[in-house]
Order: C-alpha cells, then sequence, then structure tokens
C-alpha cells in the first residue's frame, strides 16, 4: 500500500503520513502495522476459501 493509499484510506492528506512518518515514528509503525495486519487477514481470508472451494470439488467427487 502505498502513502497516497493509506492517506485515502485514512482520510488524511498524504502529507500528515509523511509527518508522522519523520515527526512521531512510534504512531507511524503502529499505523503501519495496522494496516499490514489487515492485509494479512485479508490474504488468510482468501486462502481459506479457495482450499475450502477446494476441498467441497474433491468431497463431491466421491
Amino acid at each position: 500500500m502505498t502513502q497516497r493509499d493509506m492517506a485515502g484510506f485514512l482520510d488524511i492528506d498524504v502529507k500528515t503520513i509523511r509527518n508522522w512518518r519523520d515527526k512521531k515514528p512510534n504512531l507511524y509503525k503502529t499505523i503501519m502495522k495496522g494496516l499490514a495486519f489487515d492485509e494479512i487477514v485479508e490474504a488468510q481470508k482468501d486462502s481459506y476459501e479457495k482450499v475450502k472451494e477446494l476441498q467441497e470439488k474433491y468431497n463431491s467427487k466421491r
């Protein structure tokens, strides 16, 4: 996710993101971790759904 994407998601100006990165590094790191966590959770949901589809596909062929 780019800084522009993050700013849009958080409904703030890109300059605010840059300011946090430079002047409030702990806040910036916390936000980055939160956004990364959301991305990981979404990726895991997608993987789970694919596994369920495969399971249903192969269970129905028995």
